[in-house]
């Protein structure tokens, strides 16, 4: 790459990275129309605007937009059966769905609003479906209908409904297949367009995905070649590719491998393309693959192969803060080259795809514009430099609005053949008859190609663009809005805010929890800046090691502990000195003697202490990232979530703290934490404690105790007194358990395995200390949901997940999967696909997508379970794993049901079942009676499934069409119930009280309310009692209590805790 190229390489990522502030103030600056310009644009604008009015009757797709839009429930509806009805197999799944979105529109109030006669009809004939299908009572006419109706039964409804998806599905896509619209396109031909075919499909999640859509790509260019008889490419049919959906790893993350084996199969469609005289698109797509396309254009329009051809082109999205940029790195480049690029100039169809992931993500910025006026300004601006630069790029203007179609033209001058606009097909016909003749431009059909069930995608990002109430689209036929209001000019809208430009409801990621506290800052592993910018702060650390056996730790009589990567045995990463069972009762006495003072601090004082910590842990992220890496085998996406985690747990705690009123501390604290989470459940643990007056005695895992202690000495750097905190490495059967013997401990945290939450609890009641808090959170046996009427590629991608990341190495990771038998051996296929794709490896690598286990011991136990389980013929699935480290083939199973699955396998393995949709509610219960609670994710698009499995499942948390691991603290509390957890939810708004007494106001009389125990000494009683194998449910009364609690005094709850447990 020469410098040139190199250095505006790095303007569009400068460019991605700039304040929107910054970015609007270039634009305004790089924008040159003058007042006649200006005045030319908002004349004709409205014109067109009022013509397009007073012409014929909108075609159908225009007007089911206009009247079933995003901001009705109906058109919500509407769209749900449009997305899902046509690949839904099973008739009883089908009858679900139409009754689920039908039944509770109100149809009626959109009836004879359309100047669509076809929507009114289907209006009523939805409205009549509706009242069909509902159980309540109708009458007159309509009652009369719906029993004639009725008597028809579910399948002629079945039949109606379904071809009434399939005319909507036909109003987006213009062909099932490229014959199929090749036909159909005659008729725009005939008109004098043509026609750029877009093969519908989304990223591929498997090899056999990236072969499919290649072969339809080379399918369609082959089709189409016939037909390319015009002089010129811009005269010829074109069709428009998908890089992501030519290879399943299209990601930042695996760029050498997405190149090796990418540049081959596009290159070869372009060279069939150049052949054929069409041209050659390159889809824009989410901002996160920016970076690889632009690296696969420039080995692209470098190759020989493909010299002095004009037909190749590329899509820029006028929406992202480097669309300018992207424009000036293309044009240096084609003059580089020698030759003329097409530029299809869109508005952006991920919108709402960026701002949502640079919120999760913590990202500093968002990558696009957050106001659609400067989205409107990127575009004219855009579109000024594309005209001025028209010897080596060929400008193609996609657009529905009036006003930019009319600013384009008064910008464009002559030749009228030097461009082309470009509109979607069944969309913006009106307005382009208004345009060509006018001025006799060429405008071209982006025409989508593929299978109804294959619309998901598109049709969300064409209602987003389209069905909001402040697109043009929707606008234009809306006549109650004049016309000098819809062809209103964006520069208006957007110098008055000019040095505030974002939009106001849309705060910055960083900001999201405002005033409140700050989002945890995180890092963007699709970011070449970004990533680099991580290796740096990790770099001092790769190879660095870790003594915490000095003379720093003498206090300590342990044996000394090597700890080693998982991934590479024999490195070690640092030795730690072990606390032994002599170092508990000075440990204990220093936590007595500091419990006092720390006590009587106020709140906001020890709030601020855990505040500069969150900021300690972000200024040392690299360190506490690579020690994730190198001692508990976390991927480096792993690493950067736990340490987003644990600074979220210090600032929320702190906020929360600040608002509770239970100020009376329980003392000592004793905080067992686990290896899967070493940072962010340690300190989750201990700062909960802290903030509300307690001293901590942590004890971590064996496996982890180097994280720990280095989050220790980061706490106490941030202001935390002697003796405060203290971190007892050690063997929980000697520390762990010592501490939860000692009646000095008023509360014990743990998070683990349920069989050692028993043992803590039979502890407490043992030893007289039936007084303590117990607040314990375990695994389960978690599983997953996926009917007929999921998308497959969405619940593949999120199986993935909720099974593997983490090498399955999570207590909310998916164990057990149910699929609905009609789409089982689609979706297996589909998710053994995608499992090849994996990369096991060293976590320090950003190709690694699973890490090892924790240890050997972990890696015996799976490979002992899968032996047996292969025995018996249940395995589907296993893949290789690298020659060293502790290494576990993620694994699929195949089980008849839950009943099956003896316990929880702690690990990459996944235990696959098949279901009937009729029998929902039995698998439910099933799974209700192996007694876990943690979590349970669910796919459908059935609302009325969703609200039956909410109500029915016993767990802590529902993950609905998501994955099922993960929970952001303060928006998401997580924990389970049953054999899964004690609660209160960690990260939520109950989880304080626990470490805490309430100030309860004085008696009159003691009485019988005085002298009552707590809930947690009857629950320890009944479990040291010949019910020591049943104990009570502590869930039942710890859940019932939190939710009282704030209602009631101490003493009260302590009444309402005695009868609930002991009725």
């Amino acid at each position: 790459m020469s410098d040139t190229l190199q250095s505006l390489r790095q303007c569009i990522l400068d460019a991605r990275h700039a304040s929107e502030r910054v970015r609007v103030a270039a634009l305004l600056s790089e924008l040159q129309l003058d007042a006649k310009v200006q005045a030319q644009t908002g004349e004709q604008a409205i014109k067109l605007v009022e013509r397009v009015r007073g012409q014929a009757t909108p075609n159908l797709l225009e007007a089911f937009l206009a009247e079933y839009g995003l901001s009705t429930d109906e058109g919500i509806a509407m769209m749900c059966l449009a997305e899902a009805l046509l690949r839904v197999p099973d008739s009883p799944t089908i009858d679900a769905l139409i009754e689920d979105k039908i039944v509770p529109g109100r149809w009626g109030q959109h009836l004879n609003h359309s100047s669509s006669s076809l929507v009114n009809a289907s209006t009523w004939a939805l409205m009549l479906t509706g009242r069909l299908l509902s159980s309540t009572q109708a009458h007159g006419i309509v009652d009369t209908l719906r029993n004639a109706v009725k008597r028809l039964g579910e399948p002629a409804v079945r039949v109606i409904i379904a071809e009434a998806m399939k005319e909507l599905g036909r109003q987006f896509v213009l062909g099932r297949d490229i014959e199929e619209a090749l036909e159909r396109s005659s008729v725009s031909r005939e008109k004098g367009y043509t026609c750029s075919y877009d093969m519908l499909g989304e990223a591929a999640r498997c090899e056999a995905d990236a072969r499919r859509y290649h072969l339809a790509y080379s399918d369609a260019v082959s089709a189409l070649a016939p037909g390319c008889s015009g002089n010129s490419v811009r005269d010829n049919p074109g069709i428009s590719v998908k890089l992501s959906a030519l290879h399943p790893r299209f990601e930042y993350a695996q760029r050498q491998r997405a190149l090796d084996e990418l540049l081959g199969r596009v290159a070869a469609l372009a060279q069939l393309a150049r052949s054929a005289g069409m041209g050659f698109n390159i889809d824009a797509e989410e901002s996160e693959r920016l970076d690889l396309t632009l690296d696969v254009i420039e080995v692209l329009l470098s190759d020989q192969a493909l010299a002095g051809w004009d037909g190749f082109g590329v899509v820029v999205q006028a929406y992202s803060l480097s669309a300018s940029a992207v424009i000036d790195w293309l044009h240096c480049l084609a003059e580089r080259q020698g030759r003329r690029i097409m530029v299809r100039l869109v508005k952006g169809a991920y919108w709402d795809t960026e701002i949502k992931r640079a919120q999760v993500l913590g990202l500093n910025s968002y990558p696009v514009f957050t106001r659609k006026a400067s989205t409107d300004v990127s575009y004219l601006a855009c579109a000024q430099k594309l005209l001025g630069l028209r010897e080596t790029l060929y400008p193609q203007f996609a657009t529905h609005n009036a006003h930019t179609v009319a600013a384009v033209m008064a910008l464009a001058g002559a030749p009228a053949d030097s461009f082309e606009f470009q509109r979607l097909h069944g969309m913006g016909e009106a307005l382009y008859r208004e345009a060509s003749e006018q001025g006799g431009y060429r405008c071209r059909i982006y025409a989508p190609v593929g299978a109804h069930k294959d619309l998901l995608a598109y049709l969300v990002r064409r209602l987003l663009e389209n069905g909001a109430n402040s697109s043009f689209v929707n606008q234009v036929m809306d006549h109650q809005i004049s016309a000098t209001e819809v062809a209103r000019d964006p520069l208006g809208e957007l110098r008055p805010v000019a040095d505030c430009p974002a939009h106001p409801a849309i705060v910055l990621p960083r900001d999201l929890y405002a005033p409140a506290r700050l989002n945890s800052v995180g890092w963007d592993l699709s970011d070449r800046s970004s990533v680099d910018n991580l290796k740096q702060q990790m770099g001092p650390f790769m190879r660095h090691n870790w003594d915490f056996a000095g003379t720093a730790y003498k206090d300590l009589s342990g044996a000394t502990q090597t700890v080693c990567n998982p991934a590479w045995p024999t490195e070690v990463v640092g030795k730690v000195c072990q606390a032994s069972p002599t170092d508990l009762p000075p440990a204990i006495a220093s936590a007595l003697a500091a419990a006092g003072p720390w006590a009587a601090l106020q709140v906001r004082d020890r709030a601020q202490i855990l505040i500069r910590a969150a900021d300690l842990y972000e200024r040392h992220a690299g360190e506490l990232i690579a020690i994730a890496a190198r001692e508990a085998g976390k991927t480096l996406a792993d690493g950067v979530a736990e340490v987003r985690e644990a600074v979220d747990f210090l600032r929320y705690y702190a906020s929360e703290a600040a608002q509770s009123d239970f100020s009376q501390p329980r003392g000592i604290f004793a905080c067992i934490s686990p290896w899967n989470f070493p940072l962010a459940i340690f300190t989750g643990q201990v700062s909960a404690a802290l903030v509300m007056g307690n001293s901590v005695i942590a004890k971590p895992a064996e496996q982890t105790p180097l994280m720990a202690l280095r989050a220790t000495a980061l706490l106490q750097e941030a202001g935390l007194p002697e003796g405060v905190l203290q971190c007892l490495p050690g063997e929980g059967s000697t520390i762990g358990s010592g501490l939860v013997a000692s009646d000095q401990v008023g509360g014990v945290c743990f998070t683990g395995s349920t069989d050692t939450a028993l043992h803590i609890h039979r502890t407490l009641a043992a030893h007289g200390n039936a007084a303590a808090a117990l607040i314990a959170e375990t695994g389960g046996l978690n599983a997953m949901l996926v009917d007929s009427t999921a998308l497959p590629e969405q619940a593949v991608r999120d199986i993935m997940v909720s099974a593997f990341q983490s090498a399955g190495q999570r207590c909310s990771a998916l164990r057990v999967l149910y699929l609905q038998r009609e789409i089982k051996n689609r979706v297996l296929d589909m998710l053994f696909g995608a499992m090849d794709e994996l990369c096991l490896g060293d976590p320090l690598e950003l190709t690694t997508d699973v890490g090892p286990l924790i240890d050997e011991e972990a890696l015996n136990d799976i490979e002992g379970y899968c032996t047996e389980q292969a025995a018996r013929g249940r395995v589907l699935k296993r893949l290789s794993v690298p020659g060293k480290g502790f290494f576990a083939p993620p694994t699929v199973l195949e089980v008849d049901g839950i009943e099956e699955v003896e316990r929880e396998i702690f690990g990459p393995v996944l235990h696959v079942a098949a279901y009937r949709a009729q029998d929902l509610s039995q698998v439910v219960g099933a799974i209700n009676q192996r007694g876990y609670g943690l979590t349970l994710g669910l796919h459908s698009r059935v609302d009325a499934r969703v609200e039956q499995v909410i109500d029915q499942a016993r767990v802590g948390n529902v993950y609905v069409n998501r994955n099922q691991i993960g929970a952001v603290v303060g928006s998401q509390p997580f924990g389970g119930e049953g054999l899964s957890g004690t609660g209160p939810k960690a990260g939520g708004p109950h989880y304080l009280a626990r470490f805490a007494h309430r100030t309860a106001p004085a008696l009159a009389s003691p009485g019988i309310v005085g002298s009552i125990v707590s809930a947690a000494q009857i629950n320890d009683w009944a479990a040291t009692t010949d019910n020591a194998e049943q104990p009570l449910d502590l869930v039942q009364v710890d859940q019932f209590l939190e939710s009282v609690a704030p209602l009631l005094p101490a003493n009260v709850v302590q009444v309402v805790g005695a009868i609930a447990a002991n009725p």
